[in-house]
């Protein structure tokens, strides 16, 4: 994990959380070989600040439950189960294809436009990309569905699966035809919601997702990361 230093104040302790879930996010957390422990003195080195408020930022990451503090073994960004990212997925695919349809009835023409601006930026021929800045723009695709929903609820909710939702991504974007198939979807749900059909919206988005879902069904056998071995041979 790579961290700028921040400016001491009275706000710190937010300044330590918001950059760490920050940090965490960008990492490929689900990647195979993914190295999930976090080292205290390198992360408070890197922020320039003291372990106390770091302390107090990891307390509230463990809460969210994004890491795990395990008493003299370490702390670990926590990864989903196989069982539970197959649920968070399902999910995910609730919330966003309801989020399209209401986006086809409320949200303005220029919205609708800021979705084929994010995804004409990769028109061209797929391979030409780099996954990890087209996972980034898939992950503000999505996100930006739920914002023209004009539906707060809805984002909050949804905002409460994003750092797994990105990770899952980022890892599954790189496996396959997944890239092409992502930007053969994304326009069809642009098309849907230009056309204003809110059916066909809901319907194009829940597709997409579940297609994410079936191809991790299908072809992540297993997370080969597993915590309680880790700890043990820690």
């Amino acid at each position: 994990m790579k961290l700028r230093p921040i400016a001491t104040n009275f706000t710190l302790k937010d300044h330590v959380y918001d950059r760490l879930r920050e940090a965490i996010t960008e990492m490929d957390i689900y990647a195979r070989d993914a190295d999930l422990r976090l080292d205290e003195r390198s992360l408070a080195e890197q922020l320039g600040i003291s372990r106390t408020p770091l302390r107090d930022a990891i307390a509230r990451l463990e809460g969210d439950g994004l890491v795990s503090v395990v008493p003299r073994k370490g702390i670990y960004v926590r990864r989903k189960s196989l069982e539970e990212v197959l649920e968070m997925i399902i999910a995910w695919a609730a919330l966003e294809s309801m989020a399209a349809r209401l986006a086809a009835d409320r949200a303005t023409d220029n919205e609708i436009a800021s979705l084929r601006k994010i995804a004409s930026k990769y028109s061209g021929e797929p391979g030409s990309a780099e996954i990890s800045e087209y996972s980034d723009d898939n992950i503000k695709f999505h996100q930006r569905i739920l914002e023209i929903s004009k539906c707060a609820m809805l984002k909050t909710m949804a905002d409460g699966l994003f750092l797994h939702m990105h990770a899952v991504r980022l890892r599954a974007m790189g496996e396959g035809d997944r890239m092409r198939r992502s930007l053969v979807d994304h326009a069809e749900i642009i098309e849907a919601l230009e056309s204003r059909d809110p059916e066909l919206a809901a319907e194009r988005v829940r597709e997409h997702t579940m297609r994410l879902h079936e191809h991790v069904r299908r072809t992540w056998v297993r997370l080969e990361f597993n915590l309680k071995d880790k700890m043990d041979t820690a």
